[in-house]
């Protein structure tokens, strides 16, 4: 019976991990078919993935001297994260982990910016500040100002 335990527990790690590296693994195009039917909760983490990950690709593009392609995946980036605001602020859950991720991007995007060329950083300037807004609309509903409270 003692030793049933160990393999049982090493059993279910395994299994754990390797779910979570698949999930990892997904194709962006497959996740945003997923997340028009996902519930708020799941939005949140669904749409800031995949903002996450496009925002990597859109950095390798213009290092790769593709900016038309990275403008458009920045874009979609915004779009994404902007989503996965909207959903955290309507479900007032996941709040601080969508504010801390949508931190993240604007960090590096900022980042971004210094490598990129001179014609492309207005480009990511504005997504900066997009980013930025997304943080004050969280952090207005993490903390409740807006609602007729002092501040």
């Amino acid at each position: 019976m003692k030793s049933i335990v160990p393999i049982a527990l090493t059993f279910t790690l395994v299994a754990l991990a390797s779910y979570a590296l698949s999930k990892k693994d997904e194709p962006i195009a497959t996740m945003k078919e997923r997340v028009a039917s996902a519930s708020p909760e799941q939005r949140v983490d669904l749409c800031l993935e995949i903002a996450g990950r496009q925002l990597s690709d859109a950095d390798k593009l213009f290092d790769d001297g593709k900016p038309e392609e990275a403008q458009a995946i920045l874009k979609d980036a915004v779009s994404y994260a902007g989503q996965a605001t909207q959903a955290a602020t309507q479900s007032g859950k996941k709040l601080k982990h969508a504010e801390i991720e949508v931190r993240k991007m604007a960090h590096k995007l900022r980042d971004m910016k210094r490598s990129v060329n001179f014609e492309d950083q207005a480009l990511v300037q504005d997504a900066v500040d997009r980013m930025e807004n997304m943080r004050t609309d969280l952090l207005s509903k993490m903390f409740g100002f807006g609602k007729g409270k002092s501040q």
